[in-house]
Formats: structure tokens, sequence, C-alpha cells
């Protein structure tokens, strides 16, 4: 059997699990913290199918009873209204069911106690990420994508279903650290794969679909998570958006059975198409790079540098965005779900363009060099004024259209980053450089979150981000020089 254009179904199956990774690593951020609306009755009817809230005038509280048969009793100081009164609504979430967040807090202060328990949760995931960035690159390298996947998704599937046994701080930082370790493989993996499976010119498009699948996966979280923890509950949504990850494996194994070099599916014609266009002629015997000698060429600090500065942009958006829509905007869960999608509808559109562009370029008899360095500017200079202008205006609705031109402009630039390695080096060496970069960008995460904390005012923190933009630029083009295969 021979199957046309068998590249594009291994980018394909890459993207659906790339999206399946963005709603596992969305389950905490998107269930933390939610306002959850309660029409306010007399009586509180079994089975109706709404949120009901009683008041009880004996102690100055609200029973409140979910649509599931879940009661919570709150104190009225501590809930809103909307309506003419006619709904209440109540502030909770993972972070207050597993008494992370203390209950009998001011809105201010548990508040406050929510972004930083987060954060700390975020950190100690990024740590393994970071890890696992390192570790996943060179495992990668030596037992190439189609099992290194595997090994992936079979660690951050099973640690997103056992997220539901947590019952309290620890266990949920266990589990999100078990995450993280897993969720971090496809980053270098997918560059490998890219430099494996695709000509140089068609590099960036495909590291494009990638960032592009990354971004649908952002847009899909906030419908499709909250949805779920409506429906049944935010114990079920990780067991049920953990088992998605382990069910994608099947064809995985199917399709993906080897390289392009020896794959029984592949035409002639796509053989040799993609093999005669790779600059480095990747040869069987080629000898992977070590750390340390990947680390004293100062070519490769372009993209452990760029990342290092660019990458927290993207992380504090995907960790703290749903937060700042329900804190600064007052979103309840559903008007959440509506617009939470958008910034990344942007960023999809971004990843694509970017890497389109950066290969239209070099169609059209622009180098490498020229082209890559190209999309990168542009990309930063949609990047900042759009980040400046979403902290100013007075609305969810123009924040998050703005937002969707910052993350659109960070995809653009970000493509272009991610496909450096495979720019610099063969196939043995490509996921190892992608695992440092990648660990560099945690790196830079970590810090830009403890940051984080320092900072009470939402739009001063995210301002403050536009900052990070040219730092990362001015490292790659002092350090990259002309972009081109490292002899």
């Amino acid at each position: 059997m021979k199957v046309k254009g068998l590249r594009w179904w291994i980018i394909g199956l890459i993207m659906v699990i790339t999206i399946i990774n963005y709603l596992d690593r969305g389950t905490l951020n998107y269930m933390w913290v939610a306002n959850i609306e309660y029409k306010l009755v007399d009586k509180i009817k079994l089975n109706s199918g709404d949120n009901q809230a009683r008041f009880i005038a004996e102690n100055n509280t609200y029973e409140l009873v979910s649509k599931r048969g879940e009661k919570i009793v709150q104190k009225a100081a501590f809930v809103n209204f909307k309506n003419d009164g006619k709904i209440v609504v109540n502030r909770q979430g993972i972070a207050y069911e597993l008494g992370i967040v203390d209950k009998d807090a001011a809105p201010e202060e548990s508040s406050k106690q929510a972004k930083d328990q987060l954060g700390v949760i975020t950190i100690f995931f990024m740590i393994a990420y970071g890890i696992s960035q390192l570790f996943s690159g060179k495992l990668y390298d030596k037992i190439g994508t189609r099992r290194g996947f595997v090994v992936s998704v079979l660690v951050w599937g099973f640690a997103d279903a056992l997220t539901s046994l947590s019952q309290g701080k620890v266990s949920l930082t266990g589990f999100r650290m078990m995450l993280g370790l897993g969720e971090a493989g496809p980053w270098p993996g997918a560059t490998k794969s890219n430099a494996e499976w695709f000509p140089q010119k068609e590099r960036a498009f495909a590291q494009g679909l990638f960032g592009a699948a990354a971004s649908i996966g952002s847009i899909l979280a906030p419908i499709i998570i909250l949805s779920l923890y409506m429906s049944i509950g935010w114990k079920m949504t990780f067991v049920v958006v953990g088992v998605l990850g382990i069910l994608w494996i099947i064809p995985w194994l199917i399709i993906n059975k080897k390289g392009p070099k020896d794959h029984s599916w592949i035409t002639d014609e796509e053989r040799a198409y993609i093999i005669d266009n790779q600059p480095e002629n990747p040869q069987s015997n080629a000898v992977g790079k070590t750390w340390g000698e990947l680390l004293s060429n100062k070519k490769n600090y372009s993209v452990i540098l760029g990342r290092f500065f660019l990458d927290p942009i993207w992380w504090m958006f995907v960790t703290f965005l749903p937060m700042y829509l329900v804190e600064e905007f007052n979103l309840n869960i559903k008007e959440l779900a509506y617009s939470a999608w958008v910034p990344y509808l942007g960023a999809m559109i971004g990843s694509i363009a970017g890497g389109w562009f950066s290969g239209f370029l070099i169609r059209k008899g622009a180098t490498v060099d020229r082209a890559r360095k190209t999309a990168m500017i542009i990309g930063g200079c949609i990047i900042i004024p759009a980040i400046l202008g979403s902290v100013m205006v007075p609305n969810a609705v123009l924040a998050v259209i703005l937002m969707a031109f910052v993350l659109g402009g960070f995809q653009f630039t970000m493509t272009n980053i991610q496909t450096l390695p495979s720019d610099l080096h063969d196939g043995k060496s490509v996921g190892s450089l992608a695992g440092l970069g990648g660990a560099a960008a945690v790196l830079g995460t970590i810090i830009a979150i403890l940051f984080a904390g320092q900072i009470a005012s939402w739009p001063l923190l995210f301002g403050l981000l536009s900052a990070l933009v040219p730092l990362s630029l001015v490292s790659i083009f002092l350090t990259i020089g002309k972009i081109e295969q490292i002899k």
C-alpha cells in the first residue's frame, strides 16, 4: 500500500496529540477558580436542572446546590449578585474544593491565595517540564520519534487521569509534576520529526502547523473543559481528558511505522523529494552532539536565549489568563468559556502564517537566514503594541481581541525560533538542541512566575511582558550570526 503525502499524515497525528496535550495542561487552570451562577429560589427543588441558591436568614448564609446535587454553604458577604439579585454568583473551583484556598478568607485575600498557589503548583510543573525537555530531546534522539511519543503520551495521559485522586495541594502538585514529565516530549519530538519528514523549505510551515495545533488545543480547552466541569465535575473531567491521549497511541503506531527512508507506505517520489532537499543529508551512522558540544558553539545560544526570554509570554497567558478574565472583568464560567479561546485563535493564525511566510520568502529566493530573521522581527513588531493595548482597554471583548494579536505575533516569531535547531544541525542533534531550548524556556518562565507573585496589578504584570520581546530578538541576532548548518 502506498499513501500519497505521507508526511502530512505524520504531522497531522502530531497535531492531534498536541491538541490533546493542551487540553490536559489546561484542565487545572480552567477549573482552578470559576464564577458559578445560581438561581435564587425560596425552596430548593431536587433534579430541577438548574443551579439553585436559597438564603438562610438565621446565619446570613446561602445554601448553594448545583444541578448535580452538590451542596455548598457560603457566607452572604462572599457572594455577588446579578440580574437585580435574582442570580447569586459564587467563586469556587478546585482551589476551594481541595481547601488550598481558605474558604473563610475575604474575597481579596482568597483571590491572592488562589493566584499565589496556582503559581507555586505551576512552578513545580515547570521544573518537571524543564527536566523532561532536557532528557526528552536526548530520549527522542536515541529511540526515535515513534517510540518517544508513546513514552511521553503514556506518562502524561495517566498523570492527568490520576489527578482525579488528588486530596490536597501536595498530591495535586505531584500529579502535575508527573504531567510535566510527560508533556514536554512533543516539543523536541516535533522538531526532530519535522527534520526527518520535511525538506528544509517546508520545515517552518510544518513547525507552524505544530504550533497551530497547540493554539487549537488552547481554543478548545475552555469550551471542552468548562463544559465537562459543569456536566460531570472536575474529577471525571481529568479522567476523560487523560484517556484521550492514551487512545491516540493506536493510530500513531499503525501509521508511523518507520522514517521516510524505510517506510513501506511512502511513494518513491515523496521519499526522493524529502531526502534530496534536506541540506544535512542525514546518514544512519551520524552521531549526535553532546550537550557540552552544543553549549560550546555560540550559534546554539540563539535557541537557548531566544526561548528563555520569549516563552514566558506564552506561559503567563496559558497559566493566568482564565484567572485574569475572572477577576479583572468578573466573567462567569460560561462567559469565560465563550471568550478565553479568542487569544488562541490569533495564536493559531500566527503560527501557520509565521511558518508559511518564511517558507514563502525562501521559495522566492531569499536565504534561510534572511527569511527566518525577517519573520521573527515582524512577529515582535506585532506583540509589543498589542500587549500594551490589551492591558489598557476597559472591557473583556477588546482585551481578548488584542490578546489574539499578542499570541498571534508570539507564534509568528516562535515558529521560526523553533525551526532553528533543524536549520543548524542534522537529525541526530536536533532533538537535543530543541530540548536545551525548552529547558531554557522553562527557566525563564519560572523566573517570570516568581516575579508575578510580587505584582498585585494584573495590567502591570501583563504589560511588563512586552519588554521580553526585544531581549529575545537581540539575543538571537547577537549569537546566531548567519543561519546555516554547523559543520
